[in-house]
């Protein structure tokens, strides 16, 4: 399935389904430019959200998408960045 735009809803659905959530962070707040250790992912459940992300909206991310994007807004504009934006009628 690919998509026009990927989202923060979207993001945060797959973080939790990946890696679920850390105790004690609320990932309802307002995480944008909240780093992802600060949220309680670390490199592994990063890496299970890029393939993820790359299964569901049918891009390939380059090996340092995931470790130079250190927040959900970054990860969001990177991931935004691959996806084809649907035709215009």
């Amino acid at each position: 399935m690919s998509a026009t735009e990927f989202t923060l809803a979207a993001l945060k659905r797959i973080l939790f389904e990946g890696a679920g959530a850390s105790e004690g962070v609320d990932l309802d707040g307002d995480i944008l430019d909240v780093e992802f250790e600060a949220l309680g992912y670390e490199s592994l459940a990063l890496l299970e959200t890029g393939g993820r992300i790359e299964r569901e909206f049918g891009i390939t991310l380059d090996d340092s998408a995931l470790t130079d994007a250190r927040t959900p807004r970054a990860l969001i504009d990177v991931v935004n960045g691959h996806l084809v934006p649907a035709p215009t009628a």
